[in-house]
């Protein structure tokens, strides 16, 4: 399928979805976001694909924010439908059981900084920024961003960046937990693909329920978090990756893992 607003590549068992707006800086409107979530759907049904990575075109953004052209004239229940879409696009990305790895470039504002938080796994170079700056603009972030940030970062410290839209770098967002790790802008993307053929390597089955247990462990209680790890668990003993995997390490030898 053709793109306009963004790029999907596949290589072997690696996706990667750029967002590729370069005169917006790579800003969201409705019309990426829709290609964003076709994008989505076919990564989700190509069981070749084990790992995706999400960056931006060029190297002065990753996302700069969603398109305030395009919010400036919404009305109330524009405005609400179109973070409800947003949202939802996001949400997306979190419940695919495939490890997502943002790989972040310049600016990673608004929109930008709520589609890195919905990766399992953020990489940023060494120019990355990050803000919520939308309460500067009069409104406040609606694609996630007020309830990723608290549970990435705790409660105060997402305040505290909300509310002043200050913009930090890349070291503070490694420093307060944001980013996993910071590269050279030049080492960025090889860093990326580097993680991506580590996760590959390992059971696809039981990355993807690993995922799955992280995820909805934490919208819940302790107890119940415990029952989903355990289900998952017992899960990954009905697979053939089990075996293989348990066998390949008795056998000291490496496993081949076939994603049955």
């Amino acid at each position: 399928m053709s793109y306009e607003n963004i790029i999907l590549e596949k290589q072997d068992y690696l996706a990667i979805l750029t967002i590729n707006r370069p005169k917006a800086l790579n800003a969201l409107n409705k019309d990426t976001l829709s290609e964003m979530r076709k994008a989505l759907e076919d990564i989700a049904a190509d069981q070749a694909i084990k790992v995706v990575i999400v960056t931006g075109s060029g190297d002065k953004a990753f996302v700069a924010g969603a398109d305030i052209a395009y919010m400036q004239p919404l009305s109330a229940s524009e405005g609400r439908e179109f973070s409800d879409y947003g949202e939802k696009t996001m949400r997306m990305i979190e419940l695919i059981e495939k490890p997502f790895i943002a790989a972040i470039k310049g600016f990673a504002l608004g929109g930008g900084c709520e589609l890195a938080m919905a990766c399992d796994i953020r990489l940023a170079a060494e120019n990355a920024l990050f803000a919520q700056p939308e309460v500067g603009l009069g409104v406040i972030p609606g694609f996630g961003g007020t309830q990723r940030l608290p549970r990435l970062i705790g409660e105060g410290r997402a305040k505290e960046l909300t509310c002043t839209a200050d913009t930090i770098n890349a070291a503070e967002a490694y420093r307060i937990g944001l980013v996993n790790h910071v590269y050279p802008v030049d080492e960025l993307m090889e860093a990326a693909k580097k993680m991506a053929a580590r996760i590959a390597s390992k059971g696809t089955l039981a990355v993807g329920f690993a995922k799955y247990a992280i995820g909805k462990g934490l919208q819940t209680d302790l107890d119940t978090a415990m029952g989903i790890e355990s289900d998952m668990f017992g899960m990954c003993c009905s697979t053939a990756d089990q075996k293989e995997g348990m066998g390949a390490f008795l056998e000291k030898r490496k496993p081949v893992f076939k994603g049955k």
